[in-house]
């Protein structure tokens, strides 16, 4: 009898093993995503550069990671022998993988919004910087319960702050780090002329169409796989999901009156903001949820570009940092008993939890890209802004006519 036991504890290790695997590698795939979004987004002469600071913000961020941020959120180092590491068939260090692609969707997220006018290597150094720290630090805040800020809250107003897969903690942290960056280094040059906004196109909308459908097929495993073993696996986190995700389609097509650039990010506003209640809300609820979530994207980004003049590329602020706070914030309505939910949360939790979040994405950011930009600079010069940081920081253009 201890040999079946032990056979089948071995299997559910494995199973929960393989698990998580594919949702690290389906997170892993949405990277491209942010890829080939930013890519058909920005102009012809910054595409190589947005792919290549795609991939290599994930190789630093993975360095990061696995030497010092994993260590800081959850305390947990890799500095001890292989047998000791793949004990359990290995599940802890898949987790670390799983967890990993979550942090490196900061810099992709913050890469959209500096494109076109960011040096490289000051840049890269502050993705490393804060998928060490800042990222860490508030996902262990949350996800690990340092520093007693989750028994607090449950302790003063019954429920802890509940963010399943990352509303708050990526990409509402990654959205308000990315929008300290865009205004520290400024907006892009004839981005403005006589105060009115001067349009800049995407250069390939197949590729920014390309970029939301990898990141919407991605996203499945974002949500669903957050879970982190099978027997957690919910099939409500995944209609949740997609109905979120519709909800913001409609939305941005309604509001964004056809604009091919609003209907291909209407779905990623909507799946931002499921992430946090995506395994306890309705999914009428999560569908409202995702509509209102399309709705502000459309009517921020334009905003803050005609406006208020903040020149941030791929709306990554209104995008990341506002739809998941309303993610956050939407937990706490969309998932109570009375609107059809799971209930187990507290409206209040979630408020303090979302500005919690906006508070050290702010400070971080400020520290550490403020930092930079004092010693080093973020800027590329105005010639080399204008020949395009392809030519500028790779020495290629992305496509050759030869």
């Amino acid at each position: 009898m201890d040999h079946i036991s032990s056979a089948i504890d071995s299997l559910a290790q494995s199973a929960n093993t393989l698990f998580i695997l594919m949702g690290a590698v389906m997170v892993f795939a949405m990277h491209a995503g942010f890829a080939f979004l930013e890519v058909g987004t920005v102009r012809h002469k910054n595409q190589v550069n947005a792919l290549a600071k795609i991939m290599t913000d994930f190789g630093f961020s993975a360095v990061a990671y696995f030497f010092v941020g994993y260590w800081v959120a959850y305390g947990v180092t890799f500095f001890q022998d292989a047998a000791t590491l793949s004990a359990g068939q290995g599940y802890e260090l898949v987790k670390f993988f799983f967890l990993m692609t979550f942090a490196a969707a900061i810099p992709a997220i913050v890469s959209g919004g500096i494109a076109e006018r960011a040096r490289f290597w000051p840049l890269l150094t502050a993705s490393a910087l804060t998928v060490a720290f800042v990222y860490p630090f508030f996902e262990g805040l949350i996800w690990n319960g340092n520093f007693g800020f989750q028994a607090w809250l449950e302790a003063s107003f019954g429920a802890a702050f509940h963010d399943f897969a990352g509303s708050v903690v990526v990409h509402g942290v990654g959205g308000w780090i990315g929008l300290v960056a865009v205004l520290l280094l400024g907006v892009r040059q004839g981005r403005y002329k006589g105060g009115r906004l001067v349009a800049f196109p995407p250069s390939n909308i197949p590729f920014l169409a390309l970029g939301a459908w990898i990141l919407s097929i991605g996203w499945f495993g974002f949500n669903v796989m957050s879970a982190q073993t099978l027997d957690g696996i919910s099939g409500l986190v995944a209609i949740n999901s997609l109905m979120a995700m519709v909800g913001g389609i409609i939305a941005a097509l309604i509001l964004g009156r056809n604009d091919p650039g609003f209907i291909h990010n209407g779905p990623l506003a909507g799946l931002v903001a499921v992430c946090a209640g995506s395994d306890i809300m309705h999914p009428i609820g999560a569908l409202a949820v995702g509509a209102v979530a399309g709705a502000l994207f459309v009517w921020l980004f334009t905003l803050q570009q005609n406006k208020w003049k903040i020149d941030d590329v791929l709306g990554v602020w209104p995008l990341h940092g506002l739809c998941g706070a309303w993610g956050g914030i939407a937990a706490g309505i969309f998932g109570q008993s009375a609107l059809g939910g799971l209930g187990g949360v507290s409206l209040v939790s979630q408020l303090i939890g979302t500005l919690a979040g906006i508070a050290v994405a702010l400070i971080g950011a400020l520290l550490v890209y403020g930092g930079i930009k004092a010693v080093t600079g973020l800027r590329l010069s105005k010639e080399q802004e204008f020949n395009g940081a392809d030519l500028s920081i790779h020495k290629i253009a992305a496509t050759s006519d030869d």
